[in-house]
């Protein structure tokens, strides 16, 4: 779905970066890697019943959390809501230098607005009926069960047995802290045939995937480059600052990240630069984390694009390809196993048989004629193509690059064993993206990209993918007649929430509150 690190071209080795020291040994490891040789995960969602900071250190001997230094054997992620943030014992004006979309959260009024998820005091049919079931707060008042998260854990390892015992250790742990585990998701990243991981639909997925450079903190991964300073990828170049707060942004500024009132008793490693006078950075090498749990329906999804090509095929004999896979295809704007469609069909691989990803589609594909305008991979990342000539083509792409976000997304349920029959099981994608600028990337997207129904000429569409019901627009090179296809809601969220990824010495400046 465009939405996650889910397949193995999209870890650390591949990228082709790191972060030079000190800096690596202060982020969180999940910055530079979505551990894709770890295949099992557990994402534990805690609520603190009482105030305090204590069940940190616990938490840290059982699991410690994975630095960027280097590949780990197993690893452990932890991220905080606002709330939570609160429970550990940051006061309100140490709170109120954190950015306002964290700080109001992913169910305040305009952000649901912004997001898609509620619109005039009701819920889109974008998500779980009743409303999410857990989040920082409850502010949107949902009508079911609500579940409050403080933090999330994120468990990483070589074996499902592994990462749940790991899983239950922890719960033995925090449980006399007041630390409960009051949802949890099993992960998991298994590739399949031909190496490729693929989510529920059948897609691979975590194709495209922005890549940092600047500030001579971020170097080439190739070990023959002597910790040479990485250079910018043309397609997919993005300085740090937009993935890691108190580095240079697209704007060429720093981007800001929350500080803290300097306190001699409590300075752990923060650093003063880069903070006001009298205040220490907190925000250094972290970032802003995005969850959210998207269940996908899948017999809905294929079911739908069967009649629609039945549809098709009844009123115009002669469009023998239509089938529910070649709708599919153009739904997501990609193949099963991920290239690029275009019109001559898709895009060939790059020299090392993976996908090839720096591809723009105002050369490619101006029109949609294989990738369709109001596909999901357009959608999502629309590159240069939404450019009116060659000659602005690398203006619009940079101004699409200002709006990237660094995927970490993995799948939960077991796979459908027959994709056309509703056997009842919860399955989907749990959403996981990191940016330093929560409005102008993740809600951007959401919001002027995803769910735009006047999206690059189009009218009344949105996402067919992860939209709400409608219809999708294909048109096909040679024919004069344009496709349309009613989409259903294939996809629905249920909890999401703006996470703080503190780095490491952040995250021991918390521990000592």
């Amino acid at each position: 779905m465009g939405k996650g690190s889910m397949t193995p071209p999209a870890s650390l080795s591949s990228a082709g970066w790191k972060l030079k020291a000190p800096h690596d040994a202060q982020a969180q490891g999940i910055v530079v890697s979505g551990f894709s040789d770890l295949y099992w995960a557990e994402a534990l969602f805690l609520e603190a019943d009482q105030p305090g900071s204590g069940w940190i250190a616990a938490l840290r001997t059982v699991a410690p959390i994975t630095d960027a230094t280097a590949k780990q054997v197993r690893s452990a992620v932890l991220a905080f809501t606002c709330p939570g943030l609160a429970k550990l014992g940051l006061d309100e004006h140490d709170l109120g230098t954190f950015a306002t979309p964290f700080r109001e959260g992913m169910y305040q009024e305009d952000r649901l607005r912004r997001l898609g998820d509620k619109i005039d005091g009701k819920w889109e049919p974008t998500v779980i009926p009743g409303g999410p079931v857990w989040g920082g707060n409850n502010n949107a008042q949902t009508s079911g069960p609500f579940k409050t998260v403080h933090a999330l854990l994120l468990l990483y390892d070589k074996t499902e047995a592994g990462v749940q015992n790991w899983a239950d250790q922890l719960a033995k742990t925090l449980a006399p802290f007041g630390v409960n585990i009051v949802h949890k998701l099993s992960l998991n990243l298994q590739p399949g045939e031909n190496k490729i991981a693929r989510e529920h639909f059948g897609f691979a997925d975590g194709m495209s995937q922005p890549i940092p450079y600047g500030d001579s903190v971020v170097v080439s991964n190739n070990p023959s480059s002597n910790n040479r300073p990485s250079e910018r990828n043309p397609w997919h170049g993005v300085p740090l600052g937009e993935i890691l707060l108190g580095h240079a942004n697209a704007h060429h500024e720093k981007a800001p990240g929350p500080y803290v009132r300097s306190k001699t008793n409590r300075v752990a490693d923060l650093t003063r630069e880069g903070a006001p006078e009298g205040f220490l950075n907190l925000g250094l090498n972290g970032s802003y984390m995005i969850v959210r749990e998207l269940r996908q329906d899948v017999a809905a999804f294929w079911n739908s694009l069967k009649a629609n090509a039945e549809r098709i095929q009844h009123h115009d004999p002669s469009a023998t390809p239509v089938t529910a896979d070649w709708i599919a295809e153009r739904i997501i704007g990609r193949t099963r196993d991920g290239h690029l469609l275009c019109p001559a069909g898709a895009v060939p691989p790059a020299p090392d048989g993976q996908p090839e990803n720096d591809v723009g589609f105002l050369q490619k594909d101006p029109y949609g004629h294989g990738c369709p305008l109001g596909s999901h991979v357009r959608r999502s990342n629309p590159r240069d193509g939404l450019a009116p000539d060659l000659a602005a083509a690398q203006t619009i792409l940079d101004a699409a690059n200002n709006h990237r976000i660094l995927r970490r997304g993995r799948k939960f349920g077991l796979p459908a064993s027959d994709p056309y029959h509703d056997d009842g099981q919860e399955r989907g994608l749990l959403f996981i993206c990191l940016n330093s600028d929560i409005a102008r990337q993740f809600e951007f997207i959401q919001q002027t990209w995803v769910l735009n129904q006047n999206f690059a000429t189009l009218f009344d569409e949105t996402d067919p993918l992860v939209g709400p019901k409608g219809r999708f627009t294909i048109h096909e090179e040679g024919k004069p007649l344009r496709r349309i296809v009613e989409v259903e809601t294939f996809i629905r969220m249920a909890g999401g929430e703006y996470f703080f990824l503190p780095s490491i010495p952040a995250l021991d400046y918390l521990a000592s509150l």
